[in-house]
């Protein structure tokens, strides 16, 4: 007899079908972190060295003490090592040669331009000028989104060094320089620069000067107080990093070794 059922495959005893597996851009991404790229990521030390930290019983999660190599942890645990929470999100560390005409912030409410741009989106992390080079004022800029270094390098007890290469609108006399070298001052303080002289001593407008001070807009003020326009202004070292190698208007990351430098310098 011909068989009349035009589709076959849904007789009463055809096995019901399986769930499609979703792919895996579609599975649920785990949030969670293994505890030695946590530890990494908020700058304490390397993974290797994170994992003798867990094994030595030196990091708490949450209020326990952790010593599982491979336990992961969630972005929103309070992680704990000594008496320092650390933050999971990955530091990073740019140094810019800021050309002129630039605001150092992050965002400016009159839509000029500011140092952020340069650097575009090529982190996901949010970054923070270290500091501030005014509009005018071209060179070293360093950004992160290390809090600590940022309050070290800024804490006005810490003799961070900055050598600046001024242009002055007119020759500096050795008389004024002796007066700079001595002290200016400044509000309430004195400043007294580390080094001063001359950049060429074939032309007396140039010079070089080396101070730790972090007060808002000090070497043109210097300047300023003895009858001298600053003309141009350069930052060409901040905290023992210099610009070698660093176009102006370019940037890159600094080195683990350069990190390292900063974190323990005073």
């Amino acid at each position: 007899m011909r068989n009349t059922r035009t589709n076959p495959g849904r007789g009463k005893h055809q096995k019901p079908k399986r769930p499609l597996k979703q792919p895996a851009h579609h599975q649920a991404a785990d949030p969670r972190i293994r505890l030695n790229k946590f530890i990494a990521n908020a700058g304490v030390c390397s993974r290797r060295e994170a994992d003798v930290l867990i094994q030595n019983g030196a990091i708490t999660v949450n209020g326990e003490i952790v010593t599982e190599v491979g336990t992961k942890v969630m972005p929103g645990d309070k992680v704990m090592y000594g008496n320092q929470r650390l933050n999971h999100e990955k530091k990073i560390y740019v140094l810019l040669n800021k050309p002129k005409d630039y605001i150092t912030t992050v965002d400016d409410p009159q839509q000029r331009k500011t140092v952020m741009q340069i650097i575009g989106r090529a982190f996901s992390e949010r970054l923070y000028p270290v500091g501030r080079l005014d509009r005018n004022t071209t060179g070293l800029l360093l950004l992160t989104n290390d809090g600590e270094l940022t309050k070290k390098l800024t804490h006005p007890s810490n003799t961070i060094k900055k050598l600046y290469h001024v242009l002055l609108d007119k020759n500096l006399s050795k008389a004024d320089m002796l007066k700079i070298a001595d002290g200016t001052k400044l509000g309430k303080d004195v400043v007294v620069p580390d080094s001063i002289a001359y950049a060429n001593p074939e032309n007396k407008k140039e010079i070089g000067i080396e101070l730790h001070s972090g007060q808002n807009r000090v070497v043109r003020r210097i300047f300023e107080q003895l009858g001298y326009k600053v003309m141009k202004l350069d930052r060409a070292m901040f905290a023992g990093l210099t610009k070698k190698d660093l176009p102006r208007g370019k940037w890159r990351q600094l080195t683990e070794k350069e990190v390292g430098y900063l974190k323990i310098m005073r």
